[in-house]
């Protein structure tokens, strides 16, 4: 698997706001696993993972313009760009 862990300098105020738009994203990308927002506790930024089967898919998802739309929307409640860091999945576990 491969994908993303994205932190999410939001602006004063628009924490909440940066949820619901987020939340309300139904779109399910081809490839994609999973995906997950963090609020820490120390109540800073936001943490988000994005899992796909493969890079392949995570550039295409990256590269279709109805997630550039969704960027944009996002965009309105950050302060900068988020900072990603890529990468294949090497470990894990899901557990229920």
């Amino acid at each position: 698997m491969y994908g993303t862990v994205f932190n999410l300098n939001v602006k004063e105020g628009h924490k909440d706001k940066l949820i619901e738009v987020m939340g309300a994203n139904d779109r399910t990308p081809d490839g994609m696993v999973a995906w997950f927002l963090m609020n820490p506790d120390d109540d800073t930024d936001l943490i988000g993972v994005a899992i796909f089967e493969n890079k392949d898919a995570h550039l295409a998802n990256a590269n279709n313009p109805d997630q550039h739309e969704y960027f944009v929307a996002m965009m309105e409640h950050l302060n900068s760009e988020p900072t990603w860091t890529d990468g294949e999945y090497v470990a894990g576990q899901i557990v229920r």
